[in-house]
C-alpha cells in the first residue's frame, strides 16, 4: 500500500507539539489518497515517541535513537531521509514548517529530484497527485500547486489540527543511519538556553503592540532619556503583558515597535518576523501595514484596538475598538480577570 511519510521533529527526547499537527495533516492527506501513514522519528527516545505516533493514527513507524541523531543536524538526517524516499517512494513527505523542517525537506527533495511545496495551509489530491494551497506575496494571494511523484510538503504551524491519541497500534521498525559519525562534518558541542524567550508559533492567543504604544511620553518620569521609548516599554510590560497573562497568551509586536527598541525581536510578527495563526490575535496600536498582515492574517479571530478608526487593521479584524489602548486594555484586563475568576 502507498504511504505518506511524516517526520516527527523532536528535541531532547520529546516530540515538538507542532509535529502532531504535521501528523494530523498527513493522516488527512493519506485518507484522501487512500494511503497509509508512516512516521519517521530520529533521536533520543525515538522508539517511545514512535509508539506515541502509532496511537495518533500512523500505521507504521521508523525509528532510530542512534547517537548520530541525538540532536538535529542536516547531514545525517537528510542522508537517511533521502535513502528512505528512494527505497519506499512515498506519495508525500510531510513535516511542520519549522526552520529544521524546511531545511531537511528542501535538502532531501533536492537529493531525490522531487517537488518541494512549502508553507501549506491546505492539502488535497487530484488524480493521485498531492495538491496544496499556500499563501504567496506576503499572504495577499492563495496559490494552488500540484506535484507529480513524491511531494515534499511543509505545513504551516497551527494550520492543521494536531493528531489526537485514538488508541491505534502498529509496528515500529528500527532504521540504521546512512552516515557514520566520522563522516559527518558538523559537530554540535552544546546548547545555550535563552531564558524568558517567547514561542509565538505555539501560542493560541497573542496580544501585540505597535508603534502607537509610545503615545503620551509625557507620562515618563522627569529626566527620562527618550521618554517615548520609556513609555512604549512600560506599555508592553504593564498594559499588554497583564492582558496576555490573564488570557494565557503571549506578547507580540509589529516591526515598527521592534525597530524602535520597544521590545525584543523575538516578539516580532510579520513578513520579516514570525508568521502566526493563533485562535485569537489582539492588535493594539498597530496600523496594520501589509507586512504585518502577512504574519498574522490567518489568525482565527482578530481584534483591533486603535485610536485611528481608518487604520488598515480594521479591515482585517472581526472586532474593532476605536480608542486609547491605555484606557481600553486595562479595563478589558480587569473585566476578564473578574469573569475568569483570576
Amino acid at each position: 500500500m502507498s504511504t505518506v511519510l511524516v517526520w516527527i521533529e523532536t528535541h531532547d527526547g520529546n516530540a515538538r507539539p507542532t509535529s502532531w499537527e504535521a501528523l494530523g495533516a498527513a493522516n488527512a492527506l493519506a485518507s484522501t489518497l487512500g494511503a497509509s501513514v508512516t512516521a519517521l522519528v530520529l533521536g533520543k527516545n525515538a522508539p517511545a515517541i514512535a509508539q506515541d505516533a502509532l496511537t495518533r493514527g500512523a500505521a507504521k513507524a521508523l525509528a532510530s535513537d542512534d547517537a548520530s541523531f541525538e540532536t538535529y543536524r542536516l547531514e545525517p538526517y537528510a542522508a537517511l531521509l533521502s535513502a528512505l524516499v528512494k527505497e519506499h517512494a512515498p506519495l508525500a513527505v510531510v513535516a511542520v514548517a519549522s526552520s529544521a523542517g524546511r531545511e531537511l525537506l528542501a535538502a532531501s527533495a533536492a537529493d531525490t529530484d522531487s517537488a518541494m511545496l512549502s508553507d501549506a495551509i491546505e492539502l488535497g489530491a487530484v488524480a493521485g497527485n498531492v495538491t496544496v494551497v499556500r499563501p504567496v506575496y506576503a499572504g495577499k494571494i492563495l496559490s494552488d500547486a500540484v506535484a507529480e511523484g513524491t511531494a515534499f510538503v511543509t505545513v504551516r504551524a497551527r494550520a492543521f489540527q494536531p493528531a489526537a491519541p485514538v488508541g491505534g497500534t502498529g509496528e515500529v521498525l528500527t532504521v540504521a543511519p546512512v552516515l557514520a559519525e566520522a563522516s559527518i562534518a558538523a559537530k554540535l558541542e552544546s546548547f545555550e538556553v535563552e531564558v524568558g524567550t517567547v514561542n509565538l508559533g505555539d501560542a493560541a492567543i497573542i496580544v501585540s503592540g505597535g508603534r502607537g504604544i509610545a503615545n503620551n511620553p509625557k507620562d515618563a518620569p522627569a529626566g527620562t532619556d527618550k521618554p517615548d521609548v520609556w513609555k512604549a516599554k512600560d506599555g508592553f510590560e504593564t498594559v499588554l503583558k497583564p492582558l496576555a497573562d490573564v488570557l494565557g497568551g503571549a506578547v507580540g509586536a509589529s516591526r515598527a515597535a521592534v525597530d524602535a527598541g520597544y521590545i525584543d525581536y523575538a516578539h516580532q510578527v510579520g513578513q520579516t518576523g514570525k508568521t502566526v495563526a493563533p485562535d485569537l490575535y489582539i492588535a493594539t496600536a498597530i496600523s496594520g501595514a501589509i507586512q504585518h498582515q502577512a504574519g498574522m492574517r490567518n489568525s482565527k479571530v482578530i481584534v483591533a484596538i486603535n485610536k485611528d478608526g481608518d487604520a488598515p487593521i480594521f479591515k482585517l479584524a472581526r472586532y474593532g475598538i476605536v480608542g486609547d489602548i491605555y484606557k481600553i486594555v486595562p479595563a478589558l484586563t480587569a473585566e476578564l480577570k473578574k469573569r475568569l475568576g483570576k
